[in-house]
């Protein structure tokens, strides 16, 4: 009889060791999912939403001046209307007088375009056409590919730039190279183009303006 006690004693000690291994392993497996952050098998995982990024719609009006980045400064003439493929489509007309071209946009590509610059982006390019020029040691055939980028990137700031580098401050021909003088004359009335449309004024005193931040005064009273 004592030995029947003593192996339920024994069986008990068992069972109660079991159920303490038990308890640590349960306490074990959520401290492990509480450092993970992994749901529990009764906690149900957060979704969150993504939300869709905003598509920025401008709308432009008739005779608004617009830039569309590898012409320049146009005017838009119309807004018009055509069915293409069952689906109707609006775009604009926009006339670029300084090439006398007329460029059609889908009003759904109107990314390309981009408003007229303000009073005060116009004032920063004066301050940029004052510095003095960038001294670059590279190939010619390099800088001439990254300056007409820069001229067809649409972004005033860096049509700016290119004015102040390629300006030699003279109207001497052997000063400059002949692809120099183009893509500098290029430059210099796309900017002109959009100074006369922002300040609406002549093209002459916009020229004056731009020339006198350029130091070059004495080529505009000698042209004159």
């Amino acid at each position: 009889m004592p030995k029947k006690k003593k192996v339920k004693k024994i069986k008990k000690v068992k069972v109660a060791k079991k159920a303490k291994d038990q308890k640590k392993l349960k306490s074990a497996v959520k401290l492990t999912e509480k450092k993970s952050n992994v749901p529990g098998p009764e906690e149900k995982p957060i979704i969150k939403k993504i939300k869709k990024q905003a598509t920025e719609k401008r709308m432009y009006s008739l005779k608004d001046f617009v830039v569309y980045p590898k012409h320049g400064v146009g005017k838009i003439t119309n807004i018009e209307k055509a069915n293409i493929g069952e689906i109707d489509i609006q775009f604009y007309k926009i006339l670029v007088e300084k090439e006398k071209l007329t460029l059609t946009v889908p009003i759904n590509q109107q990314s390309k375009l981009r408003p007229i610059a303000s009073i005060n982006q116009i004032n920063k390019c004066l301050s940029i056409l004052k510095t003095k020029p960038k001294i670059k040691r590279t190939m010619w055939s390099r800088r001439a590919q990254e300056y007409d980028q820069k001229i067809n990137s649409g972004k005033i700031y860096e049509l700016a730039e290119v004015v102040k580098d390629l300006n030699k401050n003279s109207d001497i021909i052997a000063d400059q190279s002949y692809s120099e003088r183009q893509l500098f004359e290029k430059a210099y009335e796309r900017l002109k183009s959009e100074f006369e449309a922002v300040l609406k004024v002549s093209p002459e005193e916009v020229q004056k303006k731009m020339d006198k931040a350029l130091g070059r005064t004495n080529i505009s009273e000698n042209a004159e």
